[in-house]
């Protein structure tokens, strides 16, 4: 067969070849197989390529080094495999297995296997496809569960009972969902009731190894298909209860609130649609997490949800350490655009003043733009007239944003006047009144009573030198 692509046969003949030599059988065998089958192939991105060989897979990569003349090899002996270096490619070497799991273990014992072992114990169909790389067999296609047939129909499912397939490594439950989001395929239907069977399990994976399958969810084209999943089978309220939580609808007096769970993944869509930003998607789904303890009914106003903005970006920094997230600027970032989320839709009329579009930009500094964003993303009403009246709405607030910006110089702003310069001055030692007199310099220049300019800084510290020295206690 003429299956495998002309970019890498040299490589596949060489490794064929090897395995010849040391009287081995090997496979190129996963995602690379699939892909191509996808015409994912063609795009230059992929780097690491998976092959099994009957027998040591340590041997092969050192046999495979050798002939592509490459010192750049890895061994796992632990594990069994070897990885090589070509290039910018990864060419990882494993020997075939088979795996058997104790009842309340989800550690395999693991033994020497052949190819038929080494497919039953793969995750998806659509995993199990390969391709033989000896000579005499070379690009023969091995689809032992109907693969190609998964792949031309657009399902995933387990090559085995997948009651057993998610009973031993739980972490198949998210690949399953991930792979059918990225593919935009569906989950055949024995196989998603039993991810539903058997989502409890998941508590016993790590929280880096499940974070590694939601982010893919998350970066995915259309991740609102992966939460679906996720929410319909179970495995979002395992790890992530706060989400499931925004699903639900109140109503009281014929009036009723949007349900904040489908508005979420709405919002996330709509970012997917305009940036790849895995930390602007993660502010969307956090956006309005914290609605449903400020949820309240006022009578003649109907539904309210006051404070979660500043509430859900309290939660972002305990929410990202229970998930794996990163504790260092990507959180700020979200908790920030989270805090904001609100702020530029109330910057709408045309007597807002200056001041309060400082303070936006002041507070968003870089992050502005993406605010923006969200912003808009955040405009999820099925009334035509209302998405058209907000969007409008913000092309005026984005117009008075670049206006003040231009004019004033607010973004990323630092006070004019240097601690040192307020010491000097006042003739104080450092303390609580060089924070006020900066503080004082600061709202001065964002209220728009003194220009942003270390000259009409310095002469208003001048002006109200008194009134700080005689507060001192």
């Amino acid at each position: 067969m003429q299956d495998i692509p002309n970019k890498h046969k040299e490589i596949f003949r060489t490794i064929g070849e090897a395995a010849d030599a040391i009287n081995q059988q090997a496979y190129v065998v996963g995602g690379y197989v699939r892909d191509f089958y996808l015409k994912r192939t063609g795009d230059g991105e992929l780097t690491d390529i998976d092959f099994v060989t009957v027998g040591s897979g340590i041997e092969l990569a050192r046999e495979v080094a050798r002939r592509l003349k490459s010192s750049k090899i890895t061994v796992f002996k632990q594990f069994g495999t070897a990885q090589v270096r070509h290039g910018s490619l990864d060419l990882e070497f494993v020997g075939a297995r088979k795996e058997s799991y104790r009842k309340n273990s989800r550690k395999p014992i693991v033994e020497d296997g052949t190819l038929e072992d080494d497919q039953l114990r793969r995750d998806l169909t659509i995993n199990a496809l390969s391709w033989s790389l000896n000579p005499d067999t070379f690009g023969v296609l091995h689809d032992p569960f109907n693969g190609i047939q998964d792949l031309k129909n657009k399902v995933v499912r387990t090559p085995i009972d997948p009651e057993k397939t998610f009973d031993d490594d739980p972490l198949r439950m998210m690949r399953a969902i991930r792979f059918a989001t990225q593919l935009r395929f569906e989950i055949d239907e024995i196989t998603f009731e039993a991810i539903k069977k058997m989502a409890h399990r998941i508590s016993i994976i790590s929280k880096e190894r499940i974070l590694e399958e939601l982010n893919k969810i998350v970066l995915s084209p259309k991740p609102s298909e992966g939460f679906k999943m996720l929410f319909h089978s179970g495995l979002l309220g395992e790890f992530f209860p706060e989400m499931v939580r925004l699903k639900g609808v109140d109503e009281r007096n014929g009036q009723r609130h949007k349900d904040n769970f489908w508005h979420t993944l709405e919002v996330l869509d709509n970012v997917a649609k305009v940036s790849d930003n895995l930390w602007l998607r993660w502010a969307a789904i956090m956006h309005d997490i914290a609605k449903p303890p400020t949820k309240k009914f006022v009578k003649g106003v109907g539904w309210t949800f006051h404070g979660h903005d500043a509430l859900g970006a309290k939660w972002v920094p305990r929410i990202f350490k229970r998930l794996g997230l990163p504790m260092d600027e990507r959180m700020r970032y979200v908790r920030k655009l989270v805090r904001l989320h609100l702020r530029p839709i109330a910057l709408v009329s045309d007597e807002v003043s200056d001041s309060a579009v400082r303070r936006l930009i002041y507070e968003a500094g870089d992050d502005i733009e993406d605010l923006m964003m969200l912003c808009r993303a955040d405009i999820t009403s099925k009334n035509e007239w209302r998405v058209k009246k907000y969007r409008n709405n913000f092309d005026r607030v984005e117009k008075k944003i670049i206006e003040v910006e231009e004019k004033d110089r607010i973004r990323n702003w630092k006070n004019p006047v240097s601690g040192d310069e307020v010491m000097e001055l006042l003739n104080v030692k450092p303390g609580p009144i060089v924070g006020r007199a900066k503080d004082k310099i600061k709202n001065a220049i964002l209220d728009g009573e003194i220009g942003n300019s270390y000259e009409e800084a310095y002469n208003y510290l001048v002006e109200i030198k008194d009134e700080l020295t005689n507060s001192k206690s």
